[in-house]
């Protein structure tokens, strides 16, 4: 490595990533603390394999298997759900790329990257909105894993497992599920980064595994792959078709737009940017597009054999008929729950909580502090309705954290150019101090652009039911036709409000 002239409080190696120089003291403990400084340089480690290792654990779980079954139930025919889910996924990973460029060549984890761009202060903003969506998805996917101990526990130990008297409307025996896997999490991501890295190279081969020999034993059963795959689509290939197609594709890419953001969480610990962005590319678009073609394979499969589809994988291995099988099926899903929960749904939070108080909240404290939010806000209930799934979560959600992408990439690639001045990131009084640690550009742009992409939510009504909590003609009615493009319009329209105004309104020390 080779130390830069201007500025002296940085080491440059010879591939371009940067570390803070050795005598480099960040003791503003308002700012910083060992969880939210730069990751040195020898301890960036992370090869193409982890970071493909890492996404194969996320995207192998239930609520990819069962995202497929939700565009089915809208209309869709098998191809045009997996062939939805693989264009979201590739769009997805543009902005998983470029957001993860920062990680890797600064060292820095997501709220420490927003404080660019929104200030040292206005980065809790978009921090504690992407922590409260992991919040929520921590706990739809606790839940899903607390199903698996749960019918794990009624194949051993018999029907008095299933049959426990009911606390809340579920048996007892499904809250200790809960509760266990629960524990379980906490303990894995307490032990750190390492250990995640650990558990995810050995986790996606085993769950990869488990859906293929899943998919075979369904074709054996099923004589063939079974009669979902000749079903053919409700809605055509017509006008009928693009209407569900485009709120559907922005549903896809709301599903990992959470991930889009802090992407950096993970990249800070890339061996090079070209492991980063090739481990990206070879794990996530793949990765989903096969594991929902899978999905609609071994679904239809079931249906050749039960005469009714069964998307979900839990219910499916409790009807197999060897309980060997079925035992270390459920411990698959189990691994496959454990891995994306931890990572997609746990690390984020983390860092943000601890960014939000540093002297006092660590890693440990933050992970600790989303899986208590994880429970007490009980969010499963939109797990159960793919429509509200899809349309109101995932969109939503999607349209909302868009807008924070779009001023990330304005911010790191439009203005500055991938140049950050490392140590004033955690400086108050800096560049990126703007006023009182806001800068109120960012904050307008995220306002317009979350307006845009989300204030014309509506609910879909059928048969003279609304499936779900918006007003059928929209919050704001005359944007409802922005709606059903939430993720496209809350991304551009930020991004290029927020280029807008550090043009025309500059900050005093904008120049890098």
């Amino acid at each position: 490595m080779s130390t830069t002239a201007p500025p002296p409080s940085i080491v440059t190696a010879d591939d371009g990533r940067i570390e803070l120089a050795a005598d480099v003291l960040l003791d503003d403990t308002r700012f910083a603390n060992p969880d939210l400084t730069p990751v040195p340089i020898a301890k960036r480690r992370w090869n193409t394999y982890n970071f493909l290792a890492l996404w194969v654990g996320m995207s192998h779980n239930i609520a990819t298997w069962t995202l497929a079954s939700g565009l089915v139930a809208l209309g869709m025919d098998w191809k045009q759900s997996v062939l939805t889910i693989a264009i979201a996924n590739v769009v997805v990973l543009v902005p998983v790329i470029l957001n993860g460029h920062a990680g890797t060549r600064y060292g820095i984890p997501f709220p420490v990257f927003a404080r660019a761009s929104f200030g040292l202060r206005g980065a809790n903003l978009p921090a504690l909105i992407r922590a409260l969506v992991a919040c929520v998805w921590f706990g739809i996917q606790t839940w899903i894993g607390g199903g698996a101990i749960y019918a794990l526990g009624g194949k051993a130990f018999g029907s008095w497992w299933a049959n426990a008297s009911a606390i809340g409307g579920e048996p007892w025996t499904q809250w200790l599920s809960f509760a266990v896997f629960w524990v379980i999490q906490v303990v894995v991501i307490v032990r750190g980064m390492d250990t995640l890295r650990r558990f995810e190279n050995w986790a996606a081969p085993l769950v990869l595994v488990g859906a293929v020999g899943l998919l075979i034993w369904v074709g054996v059963k099923a004589g063939g792959l079974g009669p979902l795959l000749h079903q053919p689509s409700k809605l055509g290939w017509g006008s009928d078709f693009w209407k569900v197609f485009f709120p559907a594709l922005m549903g896809m890419i709301g599903f990992w737009s959470t991930l889009s953001l802090n992407i950096p969480d993970f990249t800070r610990f890339g061996g090079s940017q070209r492991a980063q962005a090739r481990g990206q590319a070879l794990g996530l678009p793949t990765t989903m597009t096969i594991f929902s073609l899978l999905a609609v394979l071994v679904t239809s499969g079931s249906q050749a054999i039960f005469g009714t589809p069964i998307w979900d994988p839990v219910e499916l291995l409790t009807k197999l008929d060897n309980l060997a099988g079925t035992l270390v099926g459920l411990f698959i899903v189990l691994i496959a729950t454990l891995s994306v929960n931890i990572a997609a749904n746990v690390v984020s939070p983390a860092y943000d909580f601890s960014n939000l108080i540093p002297k006092h909240v660590n890693f440990r404290r933050g992970a600790l502090i989303t899986g208590v939010i994880g429970v007490v806000i009980f969010p499963w209930k939109l797990y159960s309705n793919p429509d509200v799934y899809i349309f109101t979560w995932l969109d939503t959600v999607g349209g909302l954290l868009g807008t924070v992408a779009g001023i990330l990439i304005a911010d790191y690639w439009i203005l500055r150019r991938t140049r950050l001045a490392l140590p004033e990131l955690y400086e108050p009084g800096g560049r990126y101090w703007y006023a009182g640690g806001w800068n109120w550009r960012a904050v307008t742009a995220f306002v317009v652009g979350g307006l845009l992409a989300i204030g014309g939510s509506y609910s879909s009504v059928s048969d003279g039911v609304k499936q779900g909590p918006f007003p059928a003609d929209g919050l704001i009615p005359f944007l409802k036709p922005l709606a059903d493009y939430g993720w496209a319009v809350g991304l551009g329209s930020a991004l290029v409000l927020y280029v807008a105004l550090m043009k025309l309104v500059p900050p005093e020390r904008q120049e890098i």
